[in-house]
């Protein structure tokens, strides 16, 4: 039997998801090395909410955004919706 994802999983999962879509939209382009570093950065998020069932022990008390890198959230306003379902199930 497959295990269930927790809410905390789940939006990590769909942070995930909305990140890719923004790294697709800029293969090729120089600015994608930052979108995939990001992605690096969120795979994190997903693994210590497995892991643990808190993201704390990756971001600290900084905010997820801090996590990620503002500039970059900045620049990609369409993940904010995600980051901000995932910070309020932490």
């Amino acid at each position: 039997m497959t295990r269930s994802r927790t809410p905390l999983e789940a939006a990590a999962g769909k942070l995930i998801a909305a990140i890719q879509k923004e790294w697709g939209m800029e293969a090729g382009e120089p600015e994608s090395a930052a979108s995939e570093n990001v992605l690096h950065a969120a795979h994190r998020l997903l693994q210590a909410a497995s892991m643990s069932g808190s993201i704390v022990s990756v971001i600290g008390s900084d905010s997820v955004s801090t996590f990620l890198g503002e500039q970059w959230v900045q620049a990609h306003p369409r993940v904010l919706p995600y980051i901000t379902a995932l910070e309020g199930v932490q």
